[in-house]
Order: structure tokens, then C-alpha cells, then sequence
């Protein structure tokens, strides 16, 4: 739901109900993830969108339907069809949508959470998508700070549970569902929740004030991460060279490494091409719980550069986890192309998947999302494809 949060935090200021429409369960390719919504407010209003068009209008009918009969929450599956008239997908795959009616004034835990959302503020925002038809629908709001949170699902153990489950997905910056058992005493049946997640930008660390610096940062943040330009020289640093970058810094590049805040959706590019730089740098870099590390040269340098780090004392586990020479093989030739390389090994490297053309990888294209909130990873075909125009 924190995909419209903006447009669901004005409702619920304007003290307007509202039924709520979200993705909870995807099987084979579908075209958007679980916690993607759309909802419908008294007026007709829609924003958001579950499907890409397929079945959007069925789901607007069924808000419509919770909506005005102030129904208990439905549950629906849509699948694929060739029927021309029939509802379905088109991409074969499966989704299980929960429809529930909102009302702001019962749920004042809700609106704080959307209110989190739209100030920029890290806020998870747990939701009962299977379980027994009395807690179906309920929410808590997890605030990223501290152990608090608000709302109720019946049980404080379980509530407890979900709340230190759903902080863990939002440090993680992914959401995810999670099982709960039942409790005999308060609830005996298991039920499964749904953690939306709306977590800080991930920040991409770019050092080189380079021309390649200034393409893979306007990349960097069309892609929303929070952009860092870092290169001891001043004269080269400055933000009119990096309009695109929402830090420009002067400084040696391993020592603004150790002085700042990474974690393991942190993206570090070195482009530095300069041992003085780049070996302090990468040998900090490469021990520290970054998700992507990877540094830009030709073979020969990559070469020194492994011997240099392997003299300064890195190990071969460290090394494997540098991605040099940096990039997917697109055959990029401008600053402009080499961005969008080294952007797609980044994303490939996120989701762990292969970089292969998608006519040479088996399965759906849209990977199945698993509990973690990771896609399954599908082996590549080892068969290449034979396409016929």
C-alpha cells in the first residue's frame, strides 16, 4: 500500500473511507510484486494500479462492492485466460488480491504510518492477508526507530513477533510475508502477514570525479539510490560538475568510506583509476558488510590491482566479492552506455540473477518472490535460443 501512501494519506486527513486493494500472493510471472495496491475511494476515485491493466477493472469493482456494503474483507485470484472475455492475465502468471474496506477514524495506527511514509521517515507496515476471517485485514505500524509499535492483532506475543520480524524486513529495505503460528490460548490458527516497506533511499557511493562519474550518478538516482560523488581533488568535486548527485565531496575517498554510513544495499563504484586511491579504498570497502563493490579498468589494471590488494593484506573470500572490471558486457563505449552497465550489474547483482539476455534464461521473466522477499533464483538455459523473425 506505501506505493500510493501520498494519495492514501490525504484521504485519510480528509476523513474520507476508502477500500483498499493489494497484491498478497504471486505465483509464476505476474507483472507487479506482493504490496503493490490500488485503492478506491466513495467518490470512485482510483489510484494505483495491481496488474498493468489486466484485471484492474474486476478489482475496482470488488473496492466498490467492500466499499459501499462496509463488507468484511474478500479475497480473489486471478489467473491467466484467452478468453477475449474473460478476466484474467495475460502473462500466465497468478495473483491473490485482499480488497478491505478503510475507515480513517478506526485506524488512527494506519494514518500515522502513511503519515511516516510521506515525511520520508523508514516505516513498515505489517498486514493479516490468510488466517481466520476475524483478523483478516488487521495492521500493525512499525516505526523504524526503537521496538514500539501500533495497532493490535489480538495476541501481544504474537503481535511482538510480527513487530521484530517486519523491523528486520525494514532494515533489509524489502518486505516480505511471514508465517505465524496459532497460539492455543488466544488464536489457534496459524495466519500469514504481509509486510509493506518503505525504507530509506539506498545510497550508491561513486569515487572518481570522472565524466563516467557524472552519467552513473543521474543513473544512480533515476534509479532511487542516494548518490555520493567523493574525489580528493576540489577542483574536479564540485557540484556544477554532478548536478545529478545529491552529495558532491571533497575528501580522500578511504577516509570518507570509514566516516560514513554504509549497509548491505549500498552500491560503492570506484572509478578513480589510481592505485594511491583505489587500494585504500577497496581494501576498506571490500571489509565492510557492502552489498556491491566494483571498480572500473582494463584487464591489465584489474590484474595489478589484485596484486597490489593481495600485498596489502585482503583475502581471496574479499576479492571474490569485487566485481572489476566493472560492469555488464554491453559493449559501451560512452560515459553515457557505460552507466547503464555498470547499473545493470548492480540491479543483477541485487537480485541475484544472471545478466542474461532473458531469450537465454529459462523459466518466467518474472521470478517468483520468495518469503524473504528475494526472487527465486532460475538457472540459465544452457541451450541458446533459436529465434526466427
Amino acid at each position: 500500500m506505501l506505493n500510493i501512501a501520498d494519495t492514501l494519506h490525504l484521504w485519510c486527513h480528509e476523513g474520507r473511507p476508502f477500500a483498499l486493494a493489494a497484491v498478497v500472493q504471486v505465483s509464476g510471472s505476474a507483472p507487479l510484486p506482493p504490496g503493490t495496491s490500488l485503492a478506491v475511494n466513495a467518490d470512485g476515485d482510483c489510484i494505483g494500479s495491481i496488474s498493468g491493466g489486466c484485471v484492474e477493472a474486476a478489482v475496482y469493482d470488488l473496492c466498490r462492492g467492500v466499499l459501499d456494503h462496509r463488507g468484511a474483507p474478500a479475497r480473489a485470484r486471478f489467473g491467466y485466460s484467452d478468453d477475449a472475455f474473460a478476466v484474467g492475465l495475460t502473462c500466465g502468471g497468478e495473483i491473490d488480491v485482499l480488497v478491505q474496506r478503510v475507515a480513517p477514524e478506526s485506524r488512527p495506527h494506519l494514518v500515522a504510518a502513511l503519515e511516516d511514509a510521506v515525511q520520508g521517515r523508514p516505516v513498515a507496515i505489517a498486514q493479516i492477508v490468510d488466517g481466520p476471517p476475524g483478523l483478516l485485514g488487521r495492521t500493525l505500524h512499525v516505526s523504524g526507530g526503537g521496538s514500539g509499535y501500533e495497532g493490535t492483532l489480538g495476541d501481544v506475543d504474537q503481535e511482538q513477533n510480527v513487530a521484530a520480524q517486519a523491523r528486520a524486513l525494514l532494515r533489509a529495505g524489502r518486505g516480505g510475508r511471514i508465517e505465524i503460528r496459532g497460539k492455543a490460548e488466544t488464536c489457534p490458527e496459524p495466519f500469514s502477514v504481509l509486510v509493506h516497506t518503505r525504507a530509506p533511499r539506498p545510497r550508491m557511493l561513486i569515487f572518481g570525479a570522472v565524466d563516467f562519474a557524472a552519467a552513473l550518478s543521474r543513473a544512480g538516482r533515476f534509479l532511487g539510490y542516494r548518490v555520493t560523488v567523493c574525489d580528493a581533488r576540489p577542483v574536479f568535486a564540485t557540484a556544477a560538475r554532478f548536478p545529478h548527485a545529491d552529495e558532491v565531496v571533497v575528501d580522500w575517498p578511504h577516509r570518507y568510506l570509514a566516516a560514513t554510513d554504509v549497509d548491505a544495499r549500498t552500491a560503492v563504484c570506484v572509478l578513480t583509476h589510481d592505485a594511491k586511491f583505489d587500494i585504500p579504498l577497496l581494501r576498506l570497502a571490500l571489509s565492510l558488510p557492502i552489498g556491491y563493490t566494483g571498480a572500473m579498468g582494463s584487464r591489465r589494471t584489474h590484474a595489478d590491482r589484485l596484486d597490489r590488494l593481495r600485498t596489502a593484506g585482503v583475502t581471496e573470500e574479499q576479492l571474490s566479492r569485487l566485481s572489476s572490471p566493472i560492469g555488464l558486457d554491453l559493449g559501451a563505449g560512452t560515459p553515457e552506455e557505460t552507466a547503464v552497465s555498470i547499473t545493470a550489474e548492480i540491479i543483477a547483482h541485487a537480485n541475484q540473477a544472471s545478466g542474461l539476455p532473458l531469450s537465454r534464461r529459462a523459466g518466467p521473466i518474472h521470478r517468483p518472490v520468495l518469503a524473504s522477499g528475494r526472487a527465486e533464483t532460475i538457472p540459465a538455459d544452457p541451450t541458446p535460443s533459436t529465434r526466427t523473425s
